[in-house]
């Protein structure tokens, strides 16, 4: 067993997790290249809103809890 903290293990995880996704988005910026593919405007919004999406969601997952409740 290790004598790693939970949030040395989180900036071990996450900070490969994150390089690994915007290695991955960089990579999906090679399909915007016209003389190699084909799309359409329609096709790149749907891409584009689920990525947004799920970028979404995680957020709500980290800020969850952090945020105040209405009071008047």
């Amino acid at each position: 067993m290790t004598d790693e903290t939970r949030n040395e293990r989180f900036k071990r995880i996450a900070a490969k997790r994150t390089n690994d996704i915007l290695e991955k988005i960089r990579i999906l910026g090679n399909c915007s290249n016209k003389s190699s593919y084909e799309y359409s405007e329609e096709e790149v919004n749907k891409v584009l809103s689920e990525i947004d999406k799920q970028l979404k969601l995680i957020k709500a997952k980290f800020l969850a809890g952090k945020r105040e409740r209405f009071r008047l």
